[in-house]
């Protein structure tokens, strides 16, 4: 049974919809290879071992009756510690928040479980969600699967490691400047960030709110459009017959690929070629308003977060990891007007944004410009750690600027993907490219 831990949660959904699995053996699988595994406790903040045993028993009667819930009742995940969970802590990775206990589950937990996912548990994150590496003194850093020295990316670390590892199916996270893309591609897992807004944020412990974003981290496209009408309730994209032939792709140029390394930058370009050769037509495209929007990031990002955590910080700075509390007081000194002026002219710039791209299927560029540095190295120099972080969010800050969904994919190459970025609201179209690209790149 331990070859059911390596599946899809849609082949483990087949499995269990035809008979050969069942859910409450799926999940004493899981639970067993989380109990001995020796980065359990870094990876999973807690688990709920009761819940997650009572859904799998409810999930198993279902479907011997014949009456599944879903394409994936019975299958069991792993929530990022920033979901409300009943009864359960939910810390946020943060020593501020240590034993707040939600009483009831966020909608989106309370819908994924409506259609019978089973919670194995919350796993670590970044503190308070703000940092792409992953790296987490106060609670737990998880590491990368591909080197397990250095981080593996935030800020949904341990949703990634979760599946990464084989702890769990899938992993939802949450993502505001690249927070499921960057772990997901440093893990060669699939990644969907979806439009700000498609999915609510109740019970959801928010960073910036008007930035921040729901989706699943996991080991398939398939995987993500099944798990994306999960989360809502309601139907999930078709992937059949997606093909890349006819389909035009967008190279951008702009500030993307500025700083981008060696390795990471060969695995995109080898990726894109395989594209092409899949029948995509390959476009390079410059945007100066990429540039503009990326130059207002700082103030847009830190001004909300520092105002939405304020008053909690300042309450007990010393109890906050030190480049995290720096991060956030960054927002100090950003004024209301200007604030209120960046983002009236970020909206100017994503209607030009929205316009240079409407003709494209997807605009491409890598996942992050850098592999996954050093755990030691990120502590004991902190300069490095500004430069790495900043580097990490550098690629995928641009949709959540721009407004738009996406998806990692990964290249092959150990800890670097391929981002396609879709048009705002166009998830179920920009999966069914990716789909297509996944296959590309599985034939290259």
């Amino acid at each position: 049974m331990d070859h059911w831990l390596k599946a899809s949660a849609a082949d483990l959904g087949r499995g269990i919809g035809s008979g050969e699995i069942d859910p409450v053996a799926l999940t004493e699988t899981y639970l067993t290879a989380i109990a001995s595994h020796p980065f359990a406790d870094r990876i999973y903040a807690r688990v709920t071992e009761d819940r997650a045993m009572a859904e799998a028993e409810a999930a198993s009667a279902r479907a011997k009756a014949g009456q599944r819930l879903s394409a994936l009742d019975g299958v069991p995940i792993s929530w990022k510690d920033l979901f409300d969970s009943a009864g359960v802590a939910t810390e946020a990775g943060s020593a501020l928040l240590k034993g707040r206990t939600p009483e009831v589950d966020a909608p989106v937990l309370r819908n994924a479980t409506a259609l019978g996912l089973v919670c194995l548990g919350k796993t670590h994150m970044s503190e308070l969600a703000f940092s792409g590496l992953g790296l987490n003194p106060v609670t737990a850093t998880p590491p990368c699967v591909n080197d397990h020295d250095a981080v593996s990316g935030g800020s949904s670390s341990g949703a990634a490691t979760s599946v990464a590892f084989d702890l769990a199916a899938c992993g939802i996270g949450s993502d505001t400047g690249g927070s499921v893309r960057i772990p997901a591609a440093w893990n060669d897992l699939v990644g969907l960030k979806t439009t700000a807004g498609r999915i609510g944020l109740q019970g959801v412990v928010d960073l910036c709110a008007k930035f921040d974003t729901i989706g699943p981290l996991c080991r398939s496209v398939e995987d993500a459009a099944l798990m994306l009408a999960m989360l809502e309730g309601g139907r999930a994209a078709n992937l059949t017959g997606a093909t890349l032939k006819g389909k035009r792709f967008a190279v951008l140029q702009t500030v993307v690929l500025e700083d981008t390394r060696e390795v990471p930058m060969q695995a995109f370009n080898d990726a894109v070629a395989k594209l092409a050769e899949a029948g995509a037509e390959i476009v390079k495209i410059d945007a100066p308003e990429v540039a503009d929007a990326m130059a207002m990031a700082g103030p847009l990002y830190t001004a909300e977060a520092y105002g939405r955590w304020r008053d909690v910080i300042e309450a007990n700075p010393d109890l906050m990891f030190d480049r995290v509390l720096e991060r956030f007081r960054g927002g100090k000194d950003v004024g209301a007007a200007d604030y209120v002026a960046a983002w009236q002219k970020l909206e100017r710039l994503r209607a030009v944004w929205y316009e240079r791209v409407a003709g494209f299927d997807a605009v491409l560029c890598p996942t992050a410009p850098i592999l996954p540095p050093k755990v030691d190295r990120l502590m004991q120099d902190d300069a490095y750690f500004v430069t790495e972080n900043l580097l990490a969010l550098q690629n995928t800050r641009v949709g959540n600027l721009m407004g738009n969904c996406g998806v990692t994919l990964p290249t092959g190459v150990p800890s670097c993907g391929i981002l396609l970025n879709g048009l705002p609201g166009q998830e179920e179209r920009l999966l069914r490219v990716a789909a297509a690209a996944e296959a590309a790149l599985a034939l290259g």
